[in-house]
């Protein structure tokens, strides 16, 4: 993890005023690191939970040879290619315990799915592939080969392999897996508390009469349940008012309960400057070399302003008032800064927002030099291709636009004019919001 110090002095390469994108998620990446604390729990608490450690396998799994589905267990060596096979049936594996038997050439017994495979017999054919007989079963020619429906011992895990790294976050199929291998616990980093507030005397809290010029507050909601999907514990600080004393209140009390802090408002040029002026004061006034905030202009839309930053050791994410703005920035990057401070692994697919290509139903006007996160609906087209189009006003107030999506259209910095038919990116929704 870097100093801000050094990343101020990487980020003397870039335009201050025009911050490409794919940057920022660079230098956040190297800005926090994991949380330390770590906690044992039961798999069933376990649920969106980052691995701490290692798991290593302590079983093969399966444990033996078994069979993938219910038939009739014989020696594969036996087949052949322009014959029908004819066996005997002489006994009955079932799941859960070893058949005690042994067969002989030309015999074979109905196994189970999941019972082990009896001593000599490598292959299972279907009962449905077979012509039965009063004690005997004939199987046609080619209908299986030899080796077919058998698992073999430890084709899933074997014992002393790694079943599960550091920073896995556990799904369902996670926990299922942990419980094959026996294991009833598991050892699962710390949830990551985050403190958000809102800022801004114009910002009128739920239940307070309506005034003119004031607005009610979205972005403590959406901070919220974007927050409550990563599985992360929120400390909701209200609307905190353009007062210094309130601020400087504010920002001290987030730092001293939270993992990390989230602002809304308070970043833009032309607002009231005691935000900007409350986060330079804390940042390097109490713990120094470890504070430091930078504001940035970032070459995207919506969403230019954003204050990054450190208050002591607790990282600081400013961002910007305006309500799809936030939305966009937390999911472009405020989601995956959270999750490494979660432990998560950068390469972990269940955490990353998943990306489509969708072929564009429309002409969209995009200027070079800027990303564009453009509200989305990916459907299918008469062709059953993936098809995208905008959600109409891009505005980044019309909090609409974001109800009716469920994706966001990518236009990348180097991006121009869209056409109709243009293969475009596309963040999908699901699993993020």
């Amino acid at each position: 993890m870097k100093t801000l110090d050094q990343i101020a002095a990487e980020l003397q390469g870039y335009d201050p005023q025009a911050l490409p994108a794919h940057a920022v998620n660079a230098f956040l990446a190297e800005m926090v690191g994991p949380s330390p604390g770590s906690e044992t729990l039961g798999l069933m608490q376990a649920l969106g939970r980052v691995l701490s450690h290692e798991v290593v396998s302590p079983i093969n799994v399966p444990a033996h040879d078994n069979s993938a589905m219910d038939g009739y267990a014989f020696a594969g060596q036996a087949l052949q290619a322009d014959a029908p096979l004819h066996l005997s049936i002489v006994g009955t594996a079932l799941a859960g315990s070893a058949y005690a038997g042994s067969l002989k050439q030309g015999q074979c017994v109905k196994i189970m799915t999941g019972a082990i495979m009896p001593t000599g017999l490598d292959t299972v054919v279907p009962q449905e592939l077979v012509q039965p007989g009063p004690s005997s079963i004939t199987i046609a020619p080619n209908a299986v080969r030899q080796g077919d429906n058998r698992r073999f011992k430890g084709e899933d895990l074997q014992a002393g392999n790694t079943a599960l790294a550091a920073g896995t976050v556990l799904l369902p199929a996670a926990l299922g897996l942990l419980a094959s291998l026996g294991l009833p616990t598991v050892r699962v980093y710390q949830r990551l508390r985050v403190a958000y507030f809102s800022t801004g005397d114009e910002i009128l809290s739920l239940g307070q009469a309506p005034r003119e010029g004031a607005v009610y507050d979205s972005n403590r909601y959406t901070v919220y349940g974007l927050l409550q999907r990563m599985g992360i514990d929120c400390i909701d600080m209200g609307v905190v008012p353009d007062d210094p004393a309130a601020l400087e209140a504010a920002f001290r009390l987030a730092a001293g309960r939270a993992d990390a802090i989230i602002t809304s408002g308070g970043v833009s040029v032309g607002e009231a400057d005691h935000t900007k002026a409350m986060m330079r004061k804390l940042a390097h006034s109490d713990t120094p070399g470890e504070g430091g905030v930078a504001f940035w202009r970032i070459a995207m839309r919506p969403g230019r302003p954003m204050a990054v930053g450190r208050i002591g050791k607790v990282p600081l994410f400013g961002l910007p008032g305006n309500p799809v703005a936030v939305m966009v920035t937390f999911l472009a990057f405020v989601r995956p800064a959270l999750w490494r401070m979660m432990g998560a692994r950068a390469d972990d697919q269940n955490i990353q927002p998943p990306m489509l290509r969708a072929r564009s139903l429309e002409s969209i006007r995009k200027k070079p030099g800027r990303t564009e996160y453009q509200r989305a609906i990916v459907g299918t087209d008469a062709d059953g291709d993936l098809s995208v189009k905008i959600t109409g006003q891009q505005g980044s107030g019309v909090l609409s636009s974001m109800v009716a999506a469920n994706g966001l259209l990518v236009l990348h910095h180097d991006q121009g004019d869209v056409a109709p038919g243009d293969i475009l990116d596309v963040m999908v929704f699901t699993g993020v919001m």
